[in-house]
C-alpha cells in the first residue's frame, strides 16, 4: 500500500471514529412512560385485561338473545339504546328488575366477571343498582385542584375519543381537573396520561374494579 492510500486509510477511519464516538456521547431524553414520541404515551399503550374478576355497574341490554353491557350513555329511547361490552354466560332466570319491550330486554345492575378485553363471561348473579351498596371510592384528587386550565382541558377532552377508542365512555373538566372515565384501567393509562398532560390534569378512572382490590 502507497504511502497515499495509508493516509486515506487514517483519515477515513479516524473520521469513523470521531462518529462514533459523538453518537455515544450525545446526552439522550429521558424516556416516555411508553417510550413513544413525547405527548404521545396515552395513545400508545393498552392497558392489559385484568387477571381475576371485576365488577361493573351498567345497563344490561338483551337484543333478540344477545346481551351486552353498557357502561357509558343509554339513549332515552324506548326501548332505549346503547353500544357496549359482549356478555358471556349471562342469563336472566332469576334475575329481577328487568323490563322488555318486543324483542329487547334490560335493567340496570352491577355485574361480577372476567373481561378478556373483548367480552365479559358473567361469573356471579348480578345485583340490581337499586340494591348494589359499593364502598365508597376515595377521592382521587386528594381533595386538591388540578393543575390544567379550562382551554387546555378542553382540548384534551376533544382528542380523547379518537384516542382511546371504544374504551372512552364520558369525560368532564372540573376544578382545574379533567376527569375520564374509561373501560378497564389497571394504572397504564393514568401514568400515560401523567406523562403526557402532566401531574395533576387527568384523573383516569376505571369502570370495572378488581373484587379483590
Amino acid at each position: 500500500m502507497t504511502g497515499h492510500r495509508r493516509n486515506l486509510l487514517a483519515l477515513a477511519l479516524g473520521a469513523a471514529s470521531v462518529i462514533a464516538l459523538s453518537g455515544c456521547a450525545t446526552p439522550s431524553a429521558a424516556p416516555a412512560a411508553s417510550d413513544a414520541p413525547p405527548g404521545q404515551s396515552l395513545g400508545s399503550l393498552w392497558p392489559a385485561p385484568p387477571e381475576g374478576d371485576v365488577v361493573a355497574q351498567g345497563t344490561v341490554m338483551d337484543v333478540d338473545g344477545t346481551a351486552e353491557l353498557c357502561l357509558g350513555a343509554v339513549a332515552e329511547s324506548y326501548p332505549p339504546q346503547c353500544s357496549g361490552i359482549p356478555l358471556t354466560n349471562w342469563s336472566w332466570d332469576g334475575v329481577d328488575g328487568s323490563e322488555t319491550s318486543g324483542d329487547v330486554t334490560w335493567g340496570t345492575y352491577a355485574v361480577q366477571g372476567t373481561y378478556d378485553g373483548e367480552q365479559f363471561a358473567v361469573t356471579q348473579p348480578p345485583i340490581m343498582l337499586a340494591l348494589y351498596d359499593p364502598m365508597p371510592a376515595a377521592d382521587p384528587t386528594g381533595g386538591k385542584a388540578g393543575a390544567g386550565d379550562e382551554d387546555e382541558l378542553l382540548q384534551i377532552q376533544e382528542s380523547l375519543p379518537d384516542i382511546l377508542g371504544d374504551a372512552y365512555l364520558s369525560s368532564y373538566p372540573e376544578n382545574g381537573w379533567l376527569f375520564v372515565d374509561v373501560v378497564w384501567d389497571d394504572g397504564t393509562w393514568q401514568d400515560a396520561a401523567d406523562d403526557d398532560y402532566g401531574d395533576d390534569v387527568v384523573i383516569i378512572r376505571s369502570a370495572m374494579h378488581p373484587v379483590d382490590g
